[in-house]
């Protein structure tokens, strides 16, 4: 078979495998609806270890996150790759004036490529505009509906404050610590079915 010949059938085989990831990382019920209430606690008590990690890792977090006008926090963010990527999670909106939302996060990619990995991406929402504009959305991708920016350690220890003037600042935390360079570009956030 030329190398022609199979780019469509090795495509067509990496979406297929793309589409059956996804699949097998949802809780949606046959009924269409998520089950979120069996899970609500466990993603709460991530969220807590997550938030308390970043505060005392990344030095300026904290202050960033007292002044965000909300916190959502994907504690577990897990990707596994082999030929196709594909990263998923679930979290929460935390915001002073509502009660709790719970979304999930989801992303993938076609490429070759081995791995596999778990990190925390917390987005913080520095604006009241950006923070309604995400709970009105009925799905939200970064990059796209809103500019994101990642957070960076600057020349002094600290959280760079170039980031701080962003209407979204994102956190990504992997084993080793902040991961500089990150992306979270075509994340794609969607809110869990609420019973």
């Amino acid at each position: 078979m030329t190398s022609q010949a199979f780019r469509p059938v090795a495509m067509a085989s990496a979406l297929a495998l793309c589409g059956f990831m996804f699949a097998g990382c949802t809780t949606t019920s046959p009924s269409g609806r998520t089950d979120v209430a069996s899970s609500t606690g466990n993603i709460d008590a991530q969220t807590d270890a997550a938030l308390a990690r970043l505060y005392s890792e990344v030095p300026g977090a904290r202050e960033l996150g007292s002044a965000a006008k909300g916190i959502l926090v994907f504690p577990s963010v897990v990707g596994g790759s082999f030929v196709v990527g594909a990263e998923y999670g679930r979290g929460s909106l935390r915001t002073t004036d509502s009660p709790r939302r719970y979304y999930s996060i989801a992303v993938g990619s076609v490429g070759w490529q081995v791995g596999a990995q778990s990190k925390s991406v917390i987005y913080m929402f520095t604006t009241t505009e950006s923070l309604n504009k995400f709970r009105d959305s009925k799905g939200w991708t970064a990059g796209v509906d809103a500019t994101v920016a990642v957070a960076n350690i600057g020349a002094n220890g600290s959280v760079d404050t170039s980031s701080m003037e962003a209407p979204v600042v994102a956190f990504v935390l992997a084993n080793t610590g902040l991961e500089v360079g990150a992306s979270v570009q075509g994340m794609k956030v969607t809110e869990l079915s609420r019973k």
